[in-house]
């Protein structure tokens, strides 16, 4: 598929999709006429590089660890540095704190719902 199309599909902006080329966190094969192709597998990975950007994680960190990602996995130990390990750990950690606010958060928006639903279907204020 061609740039526009891995845009629209992954809802990424044409400018996003060339630096994660750039970073190597992507890979495109070129057409005849210089038109970069991108494989299928390319929409899941954009989509992956995008969650990891918004979880914090920087692309030199992304870059080391999308092989994970992959099935099969391939994981390279010689590239973790003391330096890497140490931001990963506080990255995961950040993430976990992220997911328990996120969850706390949409407990809280569905005990709402559940009560304004039940309140419409019965027109009676729900027992606490």
């Amino acid at each position: 598929m061609r740039i526009g199309e891995l845009s629209e599909r992954t809802g990424t902006s044409r400018r996003l999709i060339r630096y994660y080329e750039e970073q190597g966190l992507i890979v495109a094969d070129r057409s005849p006429n210089g038109y970069r192709e991108f494989a299928e597998y390319n929409v899941d990975r954009v989509m992956q590089i995008r969650g990891l950007l918004d979880a914090g994680l920087p692309t030199r960190i992304i870059k080391q660890i999308l092989p994970c990602l992959d099935k099969p996995r391939v994981i390279y130990f010689p590239d973790a540095t003391a330096e890497m390990i140490a931001t990963l750990e506080h990255e995961r950690d950040r993430m976990s704190d992220r997911i328990r606010c996120l969850t706390r958060n949409r407990d809280a928006v569905t005990e709402y719902l559940d009560a304004v639903l039940e309140y419409n279907r019965t027109g009676a204020v729900p027992a606490k």
